[in-house]
């Protein structure tokens, strides 16, 4: 059993800054990427950023120069940089892992409220 635990939300004023966390522990396998995904109340869920495991990175077009998502492989965790956040990111925030040969994992999700 592998459980994502993921910490960092909360409620920030526009132009603020947030850092998520997402640790992975239990049954730990093979990692081939580490992802963050947003949903917004009635949209769908989007990709905001994916790290693989030798560091390539890819980031939603309207995140891009804002968020940095980075991991640390020892400690099988996943952070996200917010920076100059808007309103617009206001969703539910969701950790998500790829595991070679095994079905993905996701977080419970964490709340980010940005206040115009």
């Amino acid at each position: 059993q592998v459980q994502l635990v993921e910490s960092g939300g909360g409620l920030v004023q526009s132009g603020g800054s947030l850092r998520l966390s997402c640790a992975a522990s239990g049954s730990i396998f093979t990692i081939n990427a580490m992802a963050w995904y947003r949903q917004a109340p009635g949209k769908q869920r989007d990709l905001v950023a994916r790290i693989t495991s030798g560091g390539s990175t890819n980031y939603a077009d309207s995140v891009k120069g804002r968020f940095t998502i980075s991991r640390d492989n020892a400690k099988n965790t996943v952070y996200l940089q917010m920076n100059s956040l808007k309103p617009e990111d206001t969703a539910v925030y969701y950790c998500n892992v790829d595991w070679a040969g095994r079905r993905d994992s996701w977080g419970q999700g964490t709340q980010v409220t940005v206040s115009s």
